[in-house]
């Protein structure tokens, strides 16, 4: 069955993608439910019905577009991933797995495959934890991971809950209902960009995801106290800065304890009161993220930083709260999706290799309820969230072929 992928026509929707945003290019802002989301979301709709494909939307905004083939009986084979982007980032994050998984279906509709199970392009809602400050809202409601209760308990940096901004954005519904039912997809392969250097600095074509780290993240509040930075004298101070300073190093040494090459551990927020030059830091919090493939690693990177925490602060004097925001388990790629993505690769003469994926994904949710499996693509120098992503015409193209190959064999 040969397959044309039309490079530019999926190059040009990227550009227009892309140019729904807050900023301009080459950064992107597409902060979920904005002006800017709604409208990109809008364009996304046109275009899966231009390609035939019944759309739908769920309560939280999850998109679907189906291409009905074989029994309606019969479970349906799924890709995509999500189109918001935090802050002064690319164009190829997550935008590459959805209108890839769209071109994916076209190339196979035009080349006049049948497929004998459907075939749904999901776009997942805020897998970007920027507005409500928890990644995947999406696909954690599909996968059951969240519950309803969310509604309420989610609210932006404006004090707005999840359930009045999704209902101004044309959402609205019971979110308890968005859980997938078991069996409802006999298999889900997401394209995304790599985020890493391997494939490029391997020259490598693609990479088959085996297992998907997941994030357990921490918010650290340390209470000191407060004073003149030159009324109070070394001996009676009770600096939170300095505690702080001290166990954002004990974070990076918990890490690399491990010896592992998958375990990271980041201090990316520190918000420092009453943050003046001349006024010893009184509260300081600290907010951490540790990553791994192996859960039982991730615990004890987690409890090194916990027992770090309390000795900083009891010798010091100081008093301090650690609380988990959350902690999900590390996500296992399907084994015969793995195989039959190596297959298409080795048929198409695409050079690969099995990998892990260090970010997390919607497809970590998604492999709860379903078979699931990775494909990435090189992006340049590794670098992602930033305007200078990049991946390049053919890199795109080729991963869009082995999606295809692979959706077609999934749903035959």
């Amino acid at each position: 069955m040969p397959l044309i992928i039309e490079q530019g026509l999926l190059l040009s929707e990227l550009e227009t993608l892309a140019s729904f945003s807050e900023v301009p290019p080459p950064a992107v802002t597409r902060i979920v439910f904005s002006e800017q989301d709604l409208r990109a979301r809008n364009y996304l709709k046109q275009l899966c019905a231009a390609a035939g494909l019944n759309v739908r939307e769920d309560a939280i905004g999850n998109t679907f577009a189906r291409w009905t083939g074989g029994s309606e009986e019969a479970a349906a084979v799924a890709t995509g991933s999500h189109i918001d982007a935090i802050p002064n980032a690319g164009r190829y994050d997550g935008t590459v797995g959805v209108l890839g998984g769209l071109e994916a279906i076209r190339a196979l509709r035009r080349a006049g495959f049948q497929p004998k199970r459907s075939i749904e392009l999901i776009i997942f809602t805020s897998e970007e934890p920027t507005r409500f400050g928890i990644g995947c809202l999406g696909s954690r409601l599909l996968a059951g991971s969240l519950d309803a209760s969310i509604d309420v308990e989610l609210s932006d940096v404006g004090g707005r809950r999840l359930r009045q901004v999704r209902n101004e954005a044309g959402f609205r519904g019971d979110l308890a209902r968005l859980l997938i039912p078991a069996g409802h997809y006999s298999g889900f392969v997401e394209l995304h960009i790599e985020q890493g250097p391997i494939l490029e600095r391997e020259k490598l074509s693609i990479g088959v995801v085996t297992a998907i780290a997941a994030p357990a993240s921490l918010r650290i509040t340390i209470e000191g106290e407060g004073g003149h930075a030159g009324g109070v004298l070394m001996p009676d101070r009770r600096d939170a800065l300095c505690a702080a300073a001290e166990l954002i190093l004990a974070v990076e040494s918990a890490a690399k304890a491990t010896q592992a090459i998958d375990t990271v551990a980041t201090t990316g927020v520190c918000n420092v009161f009453p943050s003046a030059v001349n006024s010893v830091p009184s509260r300081v919090q600290l907010e951490v993220d540790i990553r791994d493939i192996d859960g039982d690693r991730r615990q004890c990177v987690l409890e090194e930083i916990r027992q770090a925490a309390t000795g900083i602060c009891n010798r010091r004097g100081l008093r301090h709260e650690l609380r988990i925001v959350n902690a999900d388990r590390p996500g296992t790629c399907d084994p015969e999706v793995i195989e039959t993505i190596a297959k298409a690769c080795t048929d198409l003469k695409l050079s690969y290799k099995q990998m892990v994926s260090r970010a997390y994904h919607d497809s970590l949710f998604m492999s709860r309820v379903a078979p699931t499996g990775m494909v990435f693509i090189p992006c340049r120098a590794g670098v992602s969230h930033r305007p200078d992503e990049y991946a390049s015409p053919d890199a795109i193209a080729d991963g869009t072929r082995i999606l295809a190959e692979t959706l077609a064999r999934l749903a035959s």
